[in-house]
């Protein structure tokens, strides 16, 4: 499809603004598709740049054109909980509640519930997710299905997966798909026994690839961790040479001074969870210090049965408060580097490099928002309506690949609606057995 967008204000971001500066701003004219990628960007009408023919020519009408969000950590299935255990701590939360459910589930429960939670992304501006869960190949058709772009984290621990599976993983879903790519990585260190991390930490290096997991996430993870191995899980994944080419943590509430600096060194993102983690009582994570020390970040909304939502906005703001809040400074992570946190830092994470921002040659990955709303007037200041007053509503169109799959409430992934809900709601009852 070719595509024109025009009167539109654009938002321009610096591809590689460093920790000190967002390298964000917001310019007026037109942005071209051709197929899946960004051809053109300017004021139009410019001979030098000759015009495709056009499948077709959306009018902006002065709102908003910016990269979709990126949610560099989720667990997509995990819709079907929404609600399930609510008000426990993670431990009792994890153990009692949410792994028996899991281990129920069939491969189409997966594919209905992964096509609930594609619903809520691209409803909500997120044109790619960061999914850590088993099932990947029904996760991966109703991803390609939908025209959604799919990140998948590798999930191994005690309760399955071995680090031979999680290289097959890696090797056959980076060919699958354009939209589907596979990272290293395993559930936690409190899952994972360590013969099995120093698997890993070897397929890591034979690909020379990065390695993710949930890390430092609560204060009786890190103690145990110090109980098993004398040291906190970011010394550990650094001793067993984890990190060597990258990679990230998601949470890392609880990381010392010592945690950040290898965290820095090694290049590994810090995946921020603000709202799981502050429903589940695990902590607020230092996102100042880690900005300021220059470790790299990135947001996520974690699943829908912790979080309970899959609403990038509400991570965006919580993130932004609850820094200013853990500093006592209301000056603390300015809302430029917390939507640079959401798009661009959320696309390198996931090594996405192409769908960081918008410019010409990256990929069509974008969405269009609708300023004509009154938690987007007046404009004082565009970005920080965005990070501290926008909000899912204000989504009216989600490009991904240069194909429109979301457009004024209407969604073009493949099935209605009414089916994903019936299909999704069936696998609770069942499992169950009440009417809910």
């Amino acid at each position: 499809m070719n595509i024109r967008f025009y009167n539109a204000r654009i938002l321009i971001q610096e591809e590689h603004a460093d920790a000190a500066q967002s390298g964000t701003s917001v310019i007026q004219g037109e942005l071209w598709v051709q197929k899946d990628r960004i051809c053109y960007i300017g004021p139009g009408g410019d001979a030098a740049h000759e015009e495709p023919v056009w499948d077709e020519q959306i009018n902006v009408n002065g709102n908003l054109l910016m990269p979709g969000l990126k949610n560099a950590h989720a667990h997509s299935v995990m819709t079907f909980l929404r609600s399930y255990a609510d008000d426990l701590p993670l431990q009792s939360w994890l153990f009692d509640k949410i792994f028996p459910m899991e281990a129920k589930l069939s491969g189409e429960d997966a594919y209905w519930a992964s096509k609930l939670a594609i619903m809520e992304y691209v409803s909500g501006g997120i044109t790619a997710a960061f999914d850590m869960y088993k099932l990947k190949n029904d996760i991966a058709r109703a991803a390609v299905e939908s025209g959604f772009r799919m990140v998948f984290c590798g999930d191994m621990n005690d309760f399955g997966g071995t680090p031979e599976i999680t290289e097959e993983e890696y090797v056959r879903f980076n060919s699958m798909d354009p939209l589907i790519s596979y990272q290293l990585g395993f559930h936690a260190e409190y899952t994972t026994a360590r013969p099995l991390m120093h698997g890993l930490a070897q397929i890591a290096h034979k690909y020379k690839a990065p390695v993710y997991l949930h890390l430092s996430e609560t204060a009786s993870e890190v103690a145990e961790c110090f109980e098993r191995y004398g040291v906190s899980p970011v010394v550990l994944m650094d001793q067993l040479g984890m990190f060597e080419y990258g990679g990230g943590g998601f949470h890392c509430v609880h990381v010392s001074e010592a945690d950040m600096e290898i965290l820095k060194r090694r290049g590994v993102w810090a995946v921020i969870n603000s709202c799981s983690n502050a429903k589940l009582a695990s902590g607020i994570a230092p996102v100042f210090k880690l900005w300021k020390q220059g470790v790299p970040l990135a947001i996520g909304t974690d699943g829908a049965s912790s979080n309970n939502a899959l609403d990038m906005w509400k991570e965006m703001y919580l993130t932004a408060v609850l820094a200013k809040l853990k500093e006592k400074d209301a000056e603390a992570l300015p809302a430029e580097q917390v939507l640079k946190m959401a798009t661009v830092g959320g696309a390198h994470a996931m090594c996405l490099k192409d769908c960081d921002v918008l410019a010409v040659g990256k990929k069509a990955d974008l969405i269009m928002i609708n300023l004509n709303m009154p938690n987007m007037q007046p404009q004082n200041h565009l970005i920080h309506n965005l990070v501290y007053s926008g909000a899912a509503r204000n989504v009216s169109l989600t490009m991904i690949n240069g194909r429109i799959v979301y457009r004024d409430g209407q969604y073009f992934i493949g099935d209605d609606p009414e089916t994903i809900y019936r299909e999704v709601n069936s696998t609770i009852k069942r499992m169950t057995a009440n009417k809910i």
